[in-house]
């Protein structure tokens, strides 16, 4: 297959001065953004007690730990802004992302021990389902650095119970297990409780000599006969029995190295812990990736910082699909699947880092007169139509049959409406896509670019639709909404504005309520608000993007669970006719 992968079509173009200079603008407003969500970033890692103390005391930090434990220039993190119940730490206490561990692709998670020592708190359990799901989806190692004090006690009721609470991540490690994908975790600190049911369900545990894991801790331990209330003499044996409890506190290395067994090794540093990590994870089974590769992996032949001239800011303003393709796929370059069918959808085969992708994504701009051909109103890009869901029907098909993974670019302001759209099946035809997507059984990853709305937002690889979704990153420029804010005001309100006017009542409120609401949309649509509350999985720097690209391929070729025959691709054959 050398004469279809070696030198493929490019696309793109070079960049021009007047682009340059005409984009500038929206190039501000981009690094604007970007450079907001860092400084959020800077102050999430800062939260909690200061490193320099957890150092003093002989410790290191969550990040610390990373920084020791992943391969440079590999880490790639995610839910670095997740804070869904708007907790007052403004953190899940959990630290996660994609990464190497001695050149093999894993998901990491840590408790952060900056914060309540690591403790549950609210919105942690469902961080920790997203990045089970994510270790399964891709079929890689989930690796933990457990350091969780328990329970913030005072907020139990937050996360504690239900089918999405604490608990849920316990069944999620025995389901991970039992699809051959291993749980390994290095273990610091004092684990009671909670702590120390994350610490056990892993598959191969690595402990600190000071570590320990256990039902209860001292506190636990020693509350556990409830009196019906407290007095002074109560208090007293309780200080006494809490103070044997801390000197020799339950699940010691002692118990679980030399007694249970439960610890495989123990290290009197913590850096040994990680090399101990290391050495388990090169013991993993993993593919090398010149096994998947179709070409010599390349850099793109256009410029990444291209990106902040060629994706506007202002969500009206067109662009072409294949020149942000140019700057983040090998050598520039792309097989396009059907271009002269569907042409609102871009769907082609491109490499990363040598491994063979497919990419869909949603088109700009004025469409060529006559299309759709079901309608007399002229088509736009960002709004699907009968071809192009068709088309995307079919390319996610033949990529499931060829086993190749898949990225989706969205900036779709949704599906065409109205009799004519229904008379052309698009209802039918959108619930065909997922139902195709979810047939194909392979790991996607998507990229809301900008607008993610409407139905569309869901049918085209988002998170909401279907199980092969790993991870959805935003951008600077990414909203995500069910319809742009006017729009969603005029359905709220139009009925409403018709019967004032009929009434005789002035329609001042009414407008004043209609911007309200528009206000609020954007408030809550934009890149902040999405990190936050999980509608992406982490916003990325448009320079950083391709990283992640190579990430998410190297993952899901590194130890799938299928595989086509190179020889035996169908997709690069349909394309060449």
């Amino acid at each position: 297959m050398r004469s279809y992968f070696d030198k493929m079509p490019g696309c793109g173009k070079p960049l021009r001065e007047n682009r340059i200079a005409r984009s500038k603008d929206s190039r501000t407003k981009l690094e604007a953004v970007e450079a907001e969500l860092a400084a959020q970033r800077r102050t999430r890692e800062n939260v909690g007690i200061p490193a320099a103390t957890i150092n003093a005391r002989g410790g290191l930090t969550i990040w610390q730990r990373l920084e020791y434990l992943v391969d440079p220039g590999t880490w790639h993190p995610l839910h670095s802004l997740y804070n869904p119940a708007d907790n007052e730490e403004g953190t899940t206490n959990v630290v996660d992302g994609l990464g190497r561990i001695a050149g093999r692709w894993a998901v990491i998670i840590g408790f952060d021990n900056k914060v309540l020592a690591g403790a549950w708190i609210a919105g942690q359990p469902d961080n920790i389902l997203r990045v089970t799901d994510l270790a399964r989806r891709l079929h890689v190692p989930l690796v933990w650095l457990v350091n969780c004090s328990g329970v913030k006690l005072p907020d139990q009721e937050k996360f504690y119970a239900g089918r999405r609470g604490s608990g849920a991540p316990f069944f999620r490690h025995a389901e991970l297990e039992q699809a051959g994908i291993p749980v390994l975790a290095g273990i610091y600190g004092t684990n009671p409780a909670g702590g120390g049911y994350q610490g056990i369900t892993p598959t191969i545990l690595i402990a600190h000599k000071d570590a320990n894991i256990a039902v209860g801790g001292a506190g636990i331990v020693s509350g556990m006969a409830p009196r019906g209330g407290f007095d002074v003499a109560g208090l007293e044996q309780l200080i006494q029995v809490t103070r044997d409890l801390k000197e020799r506190p339950p699940g010691r290395v002692e118990t679980h190295f030399h007694e249970t067994g439960f610890f495989t090794q123990v290290h009197d540093d913590e850096t040994g812990v990680l090399d101990g990590l290391r050495e388990y994870v090169r013991a993993l089974p993993a593919y090398d990736p010149k096994f998947f590769r179709v070409a010599e992996p390349a850099a793109p032949a256009l410029p990444a910082d291209d990106l902040y001239h060629l994706l506007p800011f202002n969500q009206k303003e067109p662009y072409s699909f294949e020149d942000i393709l140019a700057r983040l796929v090998d050598g520039s370059e792309q097989l396009e699947f059907r271009p002269d069918y569907g042409p609102e959808i871009y769907t082609g085969l491109v490499k990363v880092d040598g491994l063979l992708v497919g990419v869909i994504g949603n088109r700009q701009g004025l469409l060529p007169q006559g299309y759709p051909e079901y309608a007399d109103y002229p088509g736009i890009g960002g709004k699907l139509y009968r071809q192009g869901l068709i088309k995307m029907s079919e390319f996610v098909s033949h990529c499931g049959r060829d086993r190749v993974p898949v990225i989706w670019f969205q900036d779709t302001s949704g599906i065409d409406v109205g009799d004519a759209a229904e008379k052309a099946e698009l209802l039918g035809l959108g619930s065909s896509l997922i139902y195709s997507i979810q047939q194909t059984d392979v790991p996607m990853m998507l990229v809301v670019l900008r607008k993610g709305s409407a139905a569309a937002h869901y049918i085209m690889g988002g998170p909401t639709a279907n199980r092969h979704n790993a991870f959805t990153l935003g951008t600077a420029a990414t909203e995500i909404y069910v319809m742009h804010g006017e729009t969603a005001a005029v359905a709220t309100y139009a009925r409403r504005a018709v019967k004032d006017k009929d009434a005789g009542k002035p329609l001042e409120p009414i407008a004043e309520k209609m911007n309200e609401m528009a206000r609020r949309y954007q408030e809550t649509s934009r890149p902040a608000w999405c990190a936050r509350y999980g509608l992406v999985d982490e916003i990325v720097d448009l320079a950083k993007l391709r990283g992640y690209l190579c990430a998410f391929a190297g993952a899901a070729y590194q130890n799938p669970q299928s595989i086509c025959p190179r020889h035996q691709l169908l997709l690069p054959r349909l394309i060449r006719g």
